[in-house]
């Protein structure tokens, strides 16, 4: 058996050394170890500190241990951490409750990651199709789109165009057919009969923050009301506030069938994840057909109740719509001064940078020696998505961080 070697001195060089012979090798982060964060700062274990521009993908809109947040996480573990929903416990309610009101919907599948979610998402279209549409049995088919990024387990990577992400996973799932992203047209040619669902993020954010014209996301909804069949929306990475509102979809006044969430709902505190559907969507799913041990644990659902509360005033969606425009305006600063492009909406932008100055990663390891942390997809572009909990003097250095660092 291989065993870690015990480090006393705690640098980042013997720290990182000392996960390469027992850590699998899925993941090439950059050389920072962090080990402490409070709001929008993270601390290393040297004591520098950088300013998190990445935000656990989302996963830390409200930034790292925001007091409201660790208070309900505190309060629930010292009385209740799971029991299995074998009981109800006395947390569930209250939560499903309020993520239902606060998007618009009816009821609430509780899970536990964003792949979770996803995976319910599809058995769920699928039960629905059988039972409800009628769908021949074995027959249902899901649209999705290409450049989609819903998660890594072997039926989602069976829909993925992701050569890295798919490659040597096989054998695939079937029942997936694949259209342009942004393509009314071949999505409405690709909808027949046996469809059960159109799967979309309505801002793609692994490919790069790719946000669809307008009336994309409207033409969706017209065409899958049409055909008979189910809109998912997932907003795992899009949601709970990252755009400047409430869900991506509001930007079009859009309401899918199924909303899928997760990250963000857990407070940057523990996984969860949802989702969330009309009534009569959800109502085909009966006892021992689905399932999660830890699936709105009491923990679980205590934090994520406290995050729909800090979302419920509204404040840190226009926080996020304010800022928003602060950074639009930034990067429009650096086009043509080593960005060539970018995507931006609310806190959220992908920025490509000219492949003459550097990889994406190399910018980001740029940045992380200048105390600034990203990260990079697709080759040249960089991801920014700082906390909502960010200041306008905080964004505008990280965008005067990334000018010089492009000089």
């Amino acid at each position: 058996m291989t065993t870690a070697p015990t480090d006393t001195r705690r640098s980042s060089a013997s720290l990182i050394e000392a996960e390469a012979p027992v850590l699998a090798h899925n993941y090439h982060p950059l050389p920072v170890v962090i080990s402490r964060a409070e709001g929008v700062w993270v601390e290393d274990v040297e004591g520098r500190r950088y300013l998190d521009m990445l935000a656990g993908y989302s996963a830390l809109n409200f930034g790292h241990r925001h007091p409201a947040l660790i208070e309900a996480a505190h309060r629930q573990l010292d009385a209740l951490t799971l029991t299995s929903r074998a009981f109800h416990h006395d947390r569930l309610g209250q939560f499903a409750g309020a993520l239902a009101e606060l998007t618009g919907l009816d009821m609430v599948l509780p899970m536990n990651t964003g792949a979770e979610a996803v995976e319910s998402g599809i058995k769920l279209a699928r039960k629905w199709a059988y039972e409800v549409k009628g769908v021949p049995a074995d027959q249902a088919t899901i649209v999705v789109a290409s450049g989609n990024f819903h998660g890594r387990t072997t039926t989602i990577i069976s829909f993925s165009d992701d050569d890295e992400a798919r490659t040597g996973f096989g054998p695939y799932t079937p029942g997936f057919r694949t259209v342009p992203y942004n393509d009314l047209a071949a999505l409405e040619a690709a909808i027949d009969d046996t469809t059960a669902a159109v799967l979309i993020e309505p801002i793609q954010g692994e490919a790069g923050v790719i946000i669809p014209d307008d009336g994309y996301l409207a033409g969706v909804r017209a065409a899958t009301s049409r055909a008979n069949c189910l809109f998912i929306a997932d907003e795992i990475q899009s949601g709970l506030g990252r755009t400047g509102t409430t869900l991506a979809v509001e930007h079009e006044q859009v309401v899918p069938d199924v909303i899928l969430l997760g990250k963000a709902l857990g407070g940057g505190i523990v996984p969860v994840s949802a989702v969330v559907a009309r009534r009569e969507v959800m109502s085909v799913l009966g006892p021992g057909q689905h399932g999660s041990t830890f699936g709105g644990n009491p923990l679980a659902a205590a934090v994520g109740t406290a995050v729909v509360d800090l979302l419920t005033t509204g404040e840190f969606q226009s926080h996020a719509a304010d800022l928003g425009k602060v950074l639009h305006s930034g990067l429009t600063d650096l086009l043509g001064k080593g960005v060539t492009a970018f995507r931006a909406r609310g806190l959220w932008a992908g920025v490509d940078i000219d492949p003459a100055l550097g990889t994406g990663r190399t910018i980001s390891e740029r940045l992380l020696s200048e105390g600034v942390l990203v990260k990079d997809t697709h080759g040249s572009t960089i991801r920014l998505a700082p906390p909502l909990t960010i200041t306008e003097n905080e964004l505008t250095s990280a965008i005067a961080t990334l000018g010089r660092v492009l000089a």
